[in-house]
């Protein structure tokens, strides 16, 4: 098949990064399909779900994947920006779960700042309330959070602790959206390339075989593929550390041109984005990104 024109008889979140990504489409076109994400497909049904309360299931964080956090996340990879709606949420985000420390809370007990969830409300807030003054505090916090290591861990309990794949994707995620402290990024970058995206720096072996497994929405989880997607949309230099990554998404490549969606994390949804075990457009649109930006270079 024509993968690139699979990609953009997609919804419109597919539609306008393939045209932007793979095609280069002037910002004019580019602007004009990213408009329709509020309008049509996944982005439209997503933003009528939204309860009188401003909210996503009534919640803030859980359940999963259907709270507030979880739809914002799913809205902003779609590309959904500058919308009344999801300024909405994130202001309750904000209401309800910025600590004193500059770190965001959204559990029940409203214990303690979680870094993982400060990455992500960060990442939202820069998305969706681009400006606000909020962001400071929050940004102040993740760069106290950093281990030693150059990452960060939700369970870290001194600096000397091992940074965490999980948390770290959505911390530089949220930094990379505001823009702010590169050099706090770049020890966070040197982190993913001591484990070639995926392996222990000690021994070699794959930490967790789920990071080989590409799924869509990635939710709180890491893989390679969104680890490559990242350094990539951030015009990262590449690092020979990361061949055995890119080896990977090569691997996976299907002689049709496409990707399968791999894995998908159990939880609540609302509805199916893409089949698990079928070819995804998703990670189809995101292997040839994380290729063109590597063969590039």
């Amino acid at each position: 098949m024509d993968v690139i024109e699979w990609l953009l008889d997609g919804d419109p979140a597919i539609r306008w990064q393939a045209g932007r990504d793979l095609l280069g489409w002037p910002h004019e076109l580019v602007q004009e399909q990213r408009g329709r994400v509020a309008r049509e497909g996944w982005g439209k049904r997503l933003l009528e779900i939204q309860d009188e309360g401003g909210t996503w299931a009534g919640k803030l964080y859980s359940p999963k994947w259907t709270s507030t956090t979880y739809t914002l996340l799913l809205l902003r990879r779609l590309g959904l920006r500058s919308h009344p709606d999801a300024r909405r949420g994130v202001e309750l985000l904000l209401g309800k779960g910025l600590r004193a420390d500059g770190g965001i809370d959204l559990t029940v007990t409203g214990h303690a700042s979680e870094t993982c969830v400060t990455g992500m409300t960060l990442a939202l807030t820069s998305t969706f309330m681009r400006g606000d003054d909020r962001i400071t505090a929050m940004v102040d916090h993740l760069v106290d959070r950093q281990l030693d290591d150059g990452a960060w861990n939700c369970e870290a309990t001194a600096p000397t602790d091992h940074g965490s794949m999980h948390t770290t994707i959505s911390v530089l995620e949220g930094l990379a959206a505001c823009g702010r402290v590169p050099s706090v990024r770049n020890q966070a970058h040197q982190f993913l390339f001591r484990h070639h995206l995926y392996r222990s720096h000690r021994t070699g072996e794959v930490i967790n075989p789920a990071f080989t497994r590409f799924s869509f929405p990635p939710r709180w989880h890491f893989d390679v593929l969104r680890g490559l997607d990242y350094l990539a949309e951030s015009g990262v230099e590449r690092d020979e550390r990361l061949t055995d990554g890119i080896d990977l998404v090569r691997k996976k490549r299907r002689p049709d041109g496409s990707w399968l969606l791999q894995n998908t994390h159990p939880g609540r949804t609302y509805f199916e984005l893409e089949k698990a075990g079928e070819p995804s457009r998703w990670n189809t649109l995101r292997a040839m990104r994380v290729l063109l930006w590597w063969e590039s270079a």
